[in-house]
C-alpha cells in the first residue's frame, strides 16, 4: 500500500477511472489491483495480489524488454508505450501502458505503478461496422444515416439517381453501394469522369464507334453504355459536359437507345443511370449552363452528401477504418493515432473532405515507425493551419485539445454522451477532461 494515501481515499481513487492500474513492490509481485485492470486483464484482484507481475501482466515485452525496470533504469517515466498482452482467455489484445516510479512521503523508491488502456482497434471497429457501416462507408451522422435508409427503400427501384457533394465526400463510394443494393448488382459498375472528357471524345467514350466511323477507327470499340449493359453507369461530374452534349445524353435517356458513331441503326440500352456532381445544378439551370429537362430526368431522386466539416463525429470512425485498411495492405500493426493528432484533426475543417483525411491517414502511416500516429506526423498543412489558429496565444498540445472538446461540445449543444461519441472516447473520460481544463456545461455557463 503506497504511503502518504490514506487506504480509504487511495481505494477511492483507484476504482474510479476506467484506465487499469496495478502497482509493485520492490520484489516485483503485485500490490494493488484495480477493477479496471481485472475488466481488462480478465484476472481478479484476488488471484492478482502477491503475484509477479510479468504472470499477471501477460504482455510481448514483460520478458524481455519490461517498460517498468526500463523506468528504475532511467529514472525517469514512461507513456503511451503500445504492446500485446495476453487475457486470461487467451486472446491477445493491444494496450497502451504508462510506468512510473512510486516513492513514499519520504521520497524512497517503494515500488513501481503502471497505468494501461484496452485499444483493441480491430474489436471496437467490429462493433462500429456493425452499427455505422452500409457498405464500404462508415459513418455515425445522422444524415448520412437517412441516405442509407434511402438506399435501402429504392434498392428495387430503376429510377435514375443524381448525387450531389463536394470534391472528395465519397460521391463514387456511394454510387457503387446504390448499384450494389440494387437489381442491376450482378451487371457492371462503369464508372466515367464527364468532366476530364472534352465533347470531342466524350460522344464516342459513351456510345462507342463503329469500324470506319474515322480514320483511326480500325475496329469496332463499344462505348460506356454498351458495357454498362445490365448494370449500371455512372456519370460523374455530369455538370461539367457541354450544352451541345447535354442534348445527346437526354435523347438517350428518354429513348434507352443510343447510335454508336459510324452506325446506321440505334443499339438499345437498360442501364441504370446514376449521376453525380461537385455543383449544385439546379443552380446551373437557373444560370442556363445545364438543360431543365435533362435535370429532371436525372434527378427522380437526389442525395446530397454533406461535408466532412458537417459530420465531424465521423472522423474518430474514418481514422479507424484507414487504419485497418492501411494495415491490411502493408502489413504494418498500427494501433491509432494519439489523443493530440485525434484534437488536432478535429478542429481541422478538411476543405479536400474525406479524401483529404485519407491521404492525410496514408501520410501519416508512411512515416509512422510506432505504434500510434502521433501530431508530429500529420500533413504540414494541417500543422500549420492549426498553429495559425494558435499563433501568438502560447498554446499548448492541452490547448488544442482543450478546444476541440469545448467546439464538440458547443456543436452538440452541451451533450456529454453525444460528444463523447463524436471524439471516440466514453462519458467518463469526457468527464475528467472537462474537469481537467475547467469546461462547465451549457447549464453552467448561463447561471454563473
Amino acid at each position: 500500500m503506497p504511503h502518504g494515501l490514506r487506504a480509504e481515499s487511495y481505494r477511492t481513487i483507484l476504482e474510479s477511472i476506467e484506465e487499469g492500474v496495478f502497482t509493485v513492490d520492490l520484489d516485483w509481485c503485485i500490490t494493488s489491483f484495480n477493477k479496471a485492470a481485472e475488466k481488462i486483464t480478465g484476472k481478479s484482484k484476488k488471484d492478482a495480489i502477491g503475484q509477479p507481475c510479468a504472470q499477471v501482466f501477460n504482455t510481448n515485452v514483460c520478458k524481455t524488454d519490461c517498460v517498468l525496470r526500463k523506468v528504475f533504469k532511467s529514472n525517469r517515466p514512461l507513456a503511451n508505450i503500445p504492446v500485446y498482452m495476453i487475457r486470461s482467455d487467451a486472446v491477445r489484445i493491444p494496450i497502451s501502458v504508462n510506468a512510473s516510479i512510486l516513492r513514499n512521503s519520504q521520497g524512497r523508491i517503494i515500488g513501481g505503478v503502471e497505468t494501461f488502456r484496452d485499444l483493441s482497434v480491430l474489436r471496437r471497429f467490429r462493433k462500429f461496422q456493425r452499427e455505422f457501416q452500409f457498405e464500404k462507408m462508415v459513418s455515425r451522422n445522422e444524415r448520412m444515416h437517412q441516405i442509407f435508409s434511402t438506399l435501402v427503400q429504392i434498392s428495387d427501384s430503376d429510377c435514375n439517381v443524381l448525387i450531389e457533394g463536394e470534391t472528395g465526400t465519397g460521391k463514387e463510394l456511394l454510387a457503387r453501394a446504390i448499384h450494389n443494393n440494387s437489381t442491376h448488382k450482378m451487371g457492371p459498375f462503369v464508372p466515367v469522369n464527364c468532366g476530364a472528357l472534352p465533347d470531342t471524345l466524350i460522344e464516342s467514350e459513351l456510345f462507342g464507334y463503329k469500324a470506319g466511323a474515322f480514320t483511326d477507327a480500325k475496329k469496332d470499340k463499344p462505348g460506356r453504355f454498351a458495357r454498362a449493359q445490365n448494370g449500371t453507369l455512372f456519370l460523374d461530374e455530369i455538370g461539367d459536359i457541354s450544352p451541345a452534349f447535354q442534348s445527346r445524353l437526354l435523347r438517350v435517356l428518354e429513348d434507352k437507345a443510343y447510335e454508336p458513331l459510324g452506325s446506321t441503326r440505334p443499339s438499345r440500352t437498360n442501364a441504370r443511370v446514376v449521376a453525380a456532381s461537385h455543383r449544385k445544378l439546379d443552380e446551373l439551370v437557373e444560370t442556363r449552363k445545364f438543360r431543365e429537362d435533362l435535370f429532371f430526368r436525372i434527378n427522380v431522386m437526389r442525395l446530397e452528401l454533406p461535408r466532412l466539416a458537417e459530420r465531424k463525429e465521423d472522423i474518430p470512425l474514418l481514422v479507424e477504418h484507414f487504419i485497418k485498411r492501411f494495415n491490411r495492405e502493408t502489413g504494418k500493426k498500427v494501433l491509432g493515432v494519439t489523443e493530440e493528432a485525434m484534437a488536432a484533426m478535429m478542429l481541422y475543417d478538411w476543405p479536400g473532405n474525406i479524401r483529404e483525411l485519407e491521404n492525410a491517414i496514408d501520410h501519416s502511416f508512411i512515416l509512422c515507425n510506432e505504434k500510434m500516429i502521433g501530431l508530429s506526423l500529420l500533413p504540414e498543412k494541417i500543422l500549420s493551419e492549426i498553429n495559425a489558429a494558435f499563433t501568438g496565444t502560447g498554446a499548448t498540445l492541452k490547448d488544442i485539445e482543450k478546444n476541440a472538446i469545448i467546439q464538440t461540445l458547443r456543436r452538440n449543444r452541451w451533450k456529454k454522451m453525444v460528444t463523447a461519441k463524436e471524439l471516440g472516447i466514453n462519458k467518463n473520460t469526457l468527464r475528467r477532461k472537462m474537469t481537467r481544463y475547467g469546461i462547465e456545461t451549457g447549464e453552467k455557463r448561463k447561471t454563473s
